[in-house]
């Protein structure tokens, strides 16, 4: 069971998490194209991504860190005030028809009472279905203590 919606004081320092996974799809890669303006061929032309170190297309760095933020997003709905940054590293690449899912750990909690509330930071692992990381991250957010919903 997921809790979404997670107040400052519900997250503990060491806890860990992982989210549902979701098959990417053409549709994603698609989407995401025109959502992005990025239509480089790697992404979208199967006969140049063939001649590519990837042998297929493959979907866009920026796709699997998005895919990254929707369980991130829901974790604080209704709680989160600000994104504050992240650090990614895309360590391989995510193709059609791949299954990732999100890993999270809580690395530090810094209450505030300025914004009742306080930064939480975490460390993310995005893993495909062979149990490889495919992106490594380290985001904060500034979290409310009680829900504004």
């Amino acid at each position: 069971m997921f809790v979404y919606g997670k107040s400052f004081d519900e997250f503990n320092v060491g806890e860990k998490m992982t989210f549902p996974p979701i098959t990417v799809t053409e549709a994603h890669i698609v989407t995401f194209a025109g959502l992005s303006g990025d239509y480089n061929p790697l992404h979208m032309n199967e006969e140049f991504a063939k001649k590519s170190i990837f042998k297929t297309r493959v979907a866009h760095g920026m796709l699997t860190l998005s895919l990254m933020s929707g369980p991130l997003g829901m974790l604080v709905a209704g709680t989160a005030m600000a994104f504050l940054g992240m650090t990614a590293k895309l360590t391989a690449p995510v193709r059609i028809g791949d299954t990732i899912r999100v890993e999270v750990e809580v690395v530090e909690k810094k209450p505030s009472t300025k914004y009742e509330g306080g930064t939480i930071r975490m460390k993310v692992l995005v893993k495909n279905q062979k149990d490889e990381v495919v992106a490594e991250c380290e985001t904060a957010l500034l979290v409310a203590k009680k829900s504004m919903l």
